[in-house]
């Protein structure tokens, strides 16, 4: 198992001035966060046609000839665990397996900063145990704390997923 670098793993635009700078889009009047290199070169070709304007400045750039930056960040991924709990996990201790399992791939979020999630699903309906969280302590406390039995609402609990 290979695994990538910890910190926030999913790519995503952003209108914000946090990011890094992909590209350039025109402006189309929003005059925050500027590109000047592209606006520049938007504006590069049209110098000679504006000659009367360039008698004053050295080099012309109009409204249209503005772009502003395409920014992307790295943001968190939601992990949200669905659990039977069911009687059939309590059988051959399924539902210990189910517990450990479940703490590794937390510790494993935690380490990628992603924010973790808990459903549990068992007699007539499902419940939404931890909110979306990053602590991983309300993360361990919730699922030592999950009863057995009952019977399977699987409907129920991918619904309230």
């Amino acid at each position: 198992m290979t695994r990538r670098k910890s910190g926030r793993r999913s790519t995503t635009r952003t209108d914000r001035k946090r990011g890094r700078y992909i590209q350039a889009r025109p402006a189309n009047g929003k005059t925050s966060d500027i590109a000047f290199d592209a606006t520049l070169r938007a504006a590069a070709p049209y110098q000679k046609r504006r000659s009367e304007q360039r008698k004053r400045v050295a080099f012309a750039i109009q409204p249209q000839d503005l772009q502003r930056k395409v920014r992307v960040k790295k943001v968190a991924n939601l992990v949200l665990f669905v659990v039977d709990a069911s009687w059939s996990m309590a059988v051959a201790e399924r539902m210990a397996a189910t517990k450990g399992a479940i703490m590794s791939l937390l510790t494993d979020a935690y380490q990628r900063r992603d924010r973790v999630g808990l459903i549990v699903f068992q007699k007539d309906r499902a419940t939404l145990v931890l909110p979306p969280t990053n602590s991983v302590q309300l993360a361990q406390r919730a699922l030592t704390n999950i009863p057995v039995g009952g019977k399977t609402p699987l409907s129920a609990g991918l619904y309230l997923a």
